[in-house]
């Protein structure tokens, strides 16, 4: 961890202690300074904007009652990823039970010439090592194609991804917030920048300036003020 890493980290157990001590104002702090990361996170899971910020108002709500309980060994903002991960991921996995129960029906209404097997179509080249998307993502024109992009990546490899190359997280600090051993984030990461590089192949130049970058929700100030609204007169607690 850098000197700027460690001084926000101090900082965020500051809020954490001022927020049990009965500060809302600094839980809203906390919230602000992780608002766009955190929906970043649920997005890279979810793809949908409402699911996402639904889920990352749950996951604040969570944290926000479970403060006491929180133990400095890891980071405050990965304490918060693994919190909003985890609800992203039970927000999926009722979805996929509810789509599987609606799916039949639907299917029947597909022509039997039309159903798809749902992969995405091969691509058959791969970009230059010089167009390593999580450097091409800076370009403020590009963002919506790149968002795009990252939104097909399949999941396993999308939520790295998004932790890494857009939210500058190391590979420790993913591996403990998706509960993976730090050699299959390194994999994953580095098979996620192929597919990438792939499929922007043709659609971006190659000579394009780097750092990957990508906005929070639009709604994000929504979220904090929904999460204001829960934790007003609830006291933070363990567990």
């Amino acid at each position: 961890m850098n000197d700027r890493q460690t001084a926000l980290a101090d900082d965020d157990l500051a809020l954490i202690e001022r927020t049990i001590a009965g500060d809302h104002g600094a839980f809203e702090a906390l919230m602000h300074r992780h608002e766009r990361h955190l929906y970043r996170a649920a997005h890279s899971i979810l793809r949908d904007e409402r699911d996402a910020e639904e889920a990352v108002l749950e996951a604040w709500w969570k944290a926000y009652r479970h403060l006491q309980s929180f133990r400095a060994a890891a980071k405050p903002s990965t304490w918060l990823t693994r919190i909003t991960i985890n609800e992203a991921l039970m927000r999926q996995r009722r979805n996929k039970a509810r789509a599987a129960v609606i799916q039949p029906a639907a299917d029947e209404a597909v022509p039997a010439d039309e159903a798809a097997d749902g992969r995405a179509p091969a691509t058959s080249s791969v970009a230059p090592q010089s167009a390593a998307p999580d450097q091409l993502a800076s370009q403020a024109e590009m963002r919506r194609l790149i968002e795009r992009r990252v939104d097909a990546l399949p999941e396993i490899y999308r939520a790295v991804f998004v932790l890494r190359a857009i939210d500058g997280m190391d590979t420790g600090q993913i591996a403990i917030a998706l509960e993976l051993p730090a050699a299959t984030v390194r994999v994953r990461l580095m098979r996620a920048r192929r597919m990438l590089q792939a499929a922007l192949r043709g659609d971006i130049d190659a000579r394009a300036p780097t750092r990957a970058t990508a906005g929070g929700s639009p709604r994000s100030a929504h979220v904090v003020a929904g999460a204001r609204e829960r934790v007003r007169d609830a006291p933070p607690r363990g567990r």
